[in-house]
């Protein structure tokens, strides 16, 4: 089956060279393209594309309001084309609440040549958009970056009033397309009490840090983007920069963050199977690990080594995902103990994470 691809960006060059990427796989073709949301709108009538690639910054109609406009009236997978820049870190988080499901990063001017060396990449989120799962916008997504001090409201009450919890536990997820929305979901459920939670989302290094600010200002708990060799501190969330692997060591009773930029892990760097592994070793029983919506299988084998350690695993049903793949290929490896729908997760961390539920080593389980 060929994947029928329509482009909308108002740069000839940019329609060209995406033309020329997504032509060059056989599986995918370009039916069309469009310079603004309002010719787009009429090639999505005639053409009937499977997937659409998106720009932002465009004459006539911004790409966000279309993005408003195409999810609420036809939803249909979108790969939204987002510049490399703080302000296009932010747009990108908002089209990916709109339902957008994936992004690639635009390069600055008018070099192509970083585009043309990610080309399979770019197909690769192609590919995974069209098999995605689309819902329709029904409502404004929220306001961007509301303040703390905003009423609390804005987020859900937390899933257990003052939880006690064991000392030395530790939370580490992992997410990949579709991840942005999904770890929002987990963390904004979180109580301020939790242990210290470590995450990797495949991401360029020039959106983490927006992400990050972006989780911190709807959570209980304190979200950062973390930094090599820093104190895992109860109560807060460190999200791997997008330029390096993250990774857990122990000293004494106290856990550490370990960057390091080495080769990629399953195309990825940061890489979820880097910071499962790191977990495993250090941390056993005493952990919760948790696979979100993502493609590819990045996080399956590290997550099946905290499991043999004695780690609680919990892997996202495919009827919440975006994209069932990663935790499809967990469950396939028998890493996980538990397959729950999105909105279930951080009850099930917590519930797992009390006093109540204190871990206890096991066998190893292939």
């Amino acid at each position: 089956m060929t994947i029928k691809v329509l482009i909308v960006d108002d740069s000839p060059v940019m329609r060209l060279v995406l033309r020329e990427i997504i032509d060059g796989a056989p599986d995918l073709k370009v039916v069309g393209t469009a310079p603004d949301p309002i010719e787009a709108r009429e090639q999505i009538k005639l053409l009937e594309p499977d997937v659409l690639t998106l720009d932002v910054e465009m004459p006539k109609m911004n790409g966000i309001d279309f993005l408003r406009r195409l999810m609420k009236l036809r939803p249909m997978p979108v790969v939204m084309i987002s510049t490399l820049t703080e302000q296009g870190s932010q747009t990108t988080l908002e089209a990916l609440e709109l339902g957008a499901v994936d992004f690639v990063p635009k390069p600055a001017g008018s070099s192509m040549e970083a585009l043309l060396q990610g080309a399979e990449d770019i197909r690769d989120k192609i590919r995974g958009a069209h098999g995605a799962r689309v819902r329709a916008l029904r409502s404004e997504a929220p306001p961007s970056a509301p303040a703390k001090s905003a009423q609390p409201a804005k987020a859900p009450p937390p899933v257990l009033a003052a939880p006690r919890f064991d000392p030395g536990r530790l939370v580490a997820i992992g997410a990949s397309t579709g991840g942005t929305e999904a770890i929002k979901e987990v963390l904004v459920r979180f109580p301020a009490e939790m242990p210290g939670i470590v995450i990797v989302q495949h991401m360029p290094e020039t959106f983490t840090g927006s992400f990050a600010r972006r989780l911190d200002s709807l959570c209980r708990i304190r979200v950062k983007e973390a930094e090599h060799d820093e104190r895992i501190l109860p109560g807060t969330a460190y999200l791997a920069p997008g330029h390096s692997h993250l990774s857990v060591r122990r000293i004494g009773g106290v856990y550490m963050t370990e960057l390091s930029r080495g080769e990629p892990v399953n195309r990825h760097r940061p890489a979820v199977d880097v910071l499962f592994n790191s977990v495993a070793a250090v941390a056993g029983a005493h952990a919760v690990g948790v696979l979100l919506t993502g493609m590819g299988k990045d996080g399956a084998r590290g997550m099946l080594e905290m499991r043999r350690a004695g780690a609680w695993n919990i892997a996202q049903d495919q009827a919440s995902c975006v994209v069932y793949g990663m935790p499809r290929e967990a469950v396939a490896l028998g890493a996980a103990d538990e397959v729950l729908p999105l909105t279930d997760i951080a009850a099930r961390v917590v519930a797992r994470l009390s006093a109540a539920e204190r871990p206890a080593l096991r066998s190893s389980r292939g």
